[in-house]
């Protein structure tokens, strides 16, 4: 048999079989990374501190696991991977650290609408030589207006920068072409508004209104250019100013309970007037 006879068949019109190249697995390196950029962005937002956690900790568990796959020889983004896990540590890092900062302001928004709220309310400052009858000394109980002793003609409730006096009542007559409806008679107070604080404050928003009797019959305002108007403009820090307000009351009433509220967010406070 000649030589040429004894040579084998090539496979594959000569060429020889190569082994199969084994397929890399980037994709949890990849994905670390992207959720890690994410993540570590969403992190210096401080009020994203609960997406920077989350996106953090699933980047350094796939950057973990894609550089085990690294180790393996089954994937090929070794940096990708190790990338992907630092920048899910870092928005852990700002994620804690956003979430400080972000409880920390609330709690001092919280602490400042408890002064607003407790500047809002008034405290009893007894007239001028008002003193109490069981110590001699002038009363001053701190209460507000909704406490066990009603304010009097010339208290003064004293709110955070302002404090506010309403005189005794006094018999009035309105003007005329104004009438008091019959059976009713009419009386004038003077509100006072002193500014004690150091901005202005809006007395335009300040309301009035009263009750007259035990009953709490309402107490109807009178408006006759001279009295009712209510004020017009802001007092300024260190001020006073005043305005007259009429109620027709029932003839046989013997008192008149007059409510001011200073304005929006302020507790009203209430005198009670001997008629």
């Amino acid at each position: 048999m000649s030589q040429h006879s004894m040579q084998q068949p090539q496979a594959h019109g000569g060429r020889s079989a190569a082994p199969t190249p084994r397929q890399t697995r980037n994709g949890l390196g990849t994905a670390a990374l992207i959720l890690g950029i994410i993540g570590t962005l969403s992190g210096l937002i401080p009020l994203f501190f609960w997406l920077a956690g989350i996106l953090g900790l699933i980047a350094l568990i796939l950057g973990l696991a894609g550089h085990g796959r690294v180790k393996r020889g089954e994937a090929s983004n070794k940096g990708v991977t190790v990338t992907g896990a630092i920048l899910g540590l870092a928005a852990l890092i700002l994620s804690v650290v956003g979430a400080v900062i972000t409880f920390k302001a609330v709690d001092e928004a919280v602490n400042e609408i408890d002064k607003a709220v407790s500047g809002n309310t008034a405290t009893k400052e007894p007239a001028a030589g008002e003193n109490d009858a069981s110590t001699g000394e002038k009363s001053s109980d701190g209460k507000g207006s909704s406490g066990s002793t009603a304010l009097k003609g010339g208290d003064a409730a004293a709110y955070d920068g302002v404090r506010i006096t309403v005189s005794a009542p006094k018999p009035y007559t309105p003007a005329e072409f104004t009438e008091v409806a019959e059976g009713k008679k009419a009386y004038e107070v003077t509100v006072a508004v002193e500014n004690t604080g150091t901005k202005e404050f809006e007395a335009v928003l300040l309301t009035a209104s009263a009750v007259a009797g035990e009953d709490g019959v309402a107490a109807e305002k009178i408006f006759d250019g001279e009295v009712g108007s209510g004020f017009t403009s802001a007092v300024l820090p260190g001020k006073k100013a005043t305005v007259r307000h009429a109620f027709e009351a029932p003839a046989d009433a013997k008192t008149l309970t007059v409510q001011i509220r200073p304005g929006f967010g302020f507790k009203a406070s209430q005198w009670e007037l001997s008629l």
